[in-house]
């Protein structure tokens, strides 16, 4: 994602200079609100491309012939900055550099390390009509009830996430349609930075270091973690068991046999650190008779397959839950609302919606045989209604039938 790296400093603004992946994707999205009142979020986890985004939309504006000294931005993760992260000096300092009445755009990456930065958001939305404000983060303090009362609608959110499969092969240059290569993105991941390093031990070690800031900085020193172990052998069991319904009672057995006793409240408790660092996702299941979200029952998946590679206590991934995480992220990245689907005593793996779109999806590693092609499009037998059905393998074949379409997931997730 970064390569020839400069930065120029020219009042206070800190302009970044890089060779980079133009992330459409998302730009497509943020591109109509750079000029409109609401406050541009974007949240993601620590390395996925927050911001190189913001360099881009940048870009786009300077583009329009905006000059240097009606941008601002601030990173909170460079050292010059540092005094800023006292939320009344941060204000004072974006009020001073606001000298005019044109339009000001500005730009607050990281912005979770300033205490009561919605305080500062808030403020300087309300006392100044000629400014467009971005921020980023890498945890769910962007979305918590606190920030949503201080902001009270007046903000819309962007979930980035690492690279899909179609923006790795743009990135990399290699051939989409390898099997070799979907499986060096299935195993290592999508975290732009990755993709600068060939040898595996280079790939774990930067691996290791973005886990372990996202693990100091996001969860342990938030929470106050007195038993890191206890928290690592739970993310160590999630990774194990990805795709596959969560059971606390499971999990207890497990950290048992592993010397360890903890309380159901504990388990829940980090599960929700995790969830709040973005490392893993929980997906609800929806009644489709009943069309009701259900709360019990549901599933873990990583955000990034990379990091559960080095989490992973298995040399060998297991492949057919790892390319449901795949399918799942791409989902995501598409801006799907994912759930899994209950139909009597039936599980579709997802239903994916948005606006009036819905569509189904059962994913599967190969159809090898009779009974699992049964098994897989009969999983659709009580579905009555006439959105698109999809199954989803590595078999090369075409298998559609009865109206439900197959396709083969590299495929898939190269298209447009």
């Amino acid at each position: 994602m970064q390569n020839n790296l400069t930065k120029s400093i020219a009042s206070g603004t800190i302009i970044l200079v890089r060779k980079m992946l133009k992330r459409e994707m998302y730009l497509s999205r943020i591109r109509g609100f750079y000029d409109s009142d609401p406050i541009k979020i974007l949240v993601g986890i620590r390395r996925c491309g927050k911001s190189v985004i913001l360099k881009q939309i940048i870009d786009e504006i300077k583009a329009k012939d905006i000059d240097d000294e009606h941008i601002v931005y601030i990173n909170f993760e460079y050292i010059e900055y540092e005094e800023l992260r006292d939320y009344k000096k941060l204000n004072k300092y974006i009020k001073e550099r606001i000298r005019d009445n044109k339009k000001y755009y500005i730009f607050l990456d990281e912005i979770q390390k300033v205490i009561k930065f919605e305080e500062v958001v808030n403020s300087l939305r309300a006392s100044l009509n000629n400014i467009s404000i971005f921020i980023t983060g890498s945890n769910s303090k962007l979305l918590s009830n606190e920030l949503s009362t201080v902001l009270s609608g007046r903000y819309v959110l962007f979930n980035i996430y690492p690279l899909s499969y179609k923006e790795f092969i743009a990135l990399t240059n290699k051939n989409g349609e390898s099997e070799d290569t979907f499986w060096d993105f299935v195993k290592w991941g999508g975290l732009p930075n990755r993709t600068q390093f060939v040898d595996e031990t280079n790939i774990k070690d930067y691996l290791h270091s973005v886990f372990d800031s996202i693990i100091l900085r996001d969860v342990v020193e938030r929470l106050e973690l007195k038993d890191t172990l206890l928290f690592d052998l739970l993310l160590q069991y999630i990774v194990d068991t990805t795709g596959r319904q969560f059971s606390a009672e499971n999990v207890i057995n497990f950290l048992k046999n592993e010397g360890k006793s903890v309380s159901t409240e504990t388990i829940y408790s980090y599960l929700g650190a995790l969830c709040k660092a973005l490392i893993i996702k929980k997906i609800y299941r929806y009644d489709i008779h009943r069309k009701a979200i259900l709360k019990t029952l549901n599933k873990y998946y990583m955000t990034d397959l990379g990091i559960a590679q080095i989490k992973n206590n298995n040399f060998e991934i297991n492949k057919s839950f790892a390319i449901e995480n795949v399918v799942y992220n791409e989902l995501l990245e598409r801006g799907y609302d994912v759930y899994i689907g209950k139909i009597k005593d039936k599980e579709i793996d997802f239903i994916a919606t948005k606006t009036n779109e819905k569509i189904y999806i059962q994913v599967t590693y190969l159809l090898t045989d009779d009974k699992v092609i049964e098994r897989e499009f009969g999983a659709f037998k009580e579905i009555d209604d006439n959105y698109p059905k999809y199954i989803l393998s590595l078999d090369k074949a075409d298998f559609s039938r009865d109206g439900i379409i197959h396709k083969n997931i590299i495929k898939w997730l190269l298209e447009n």
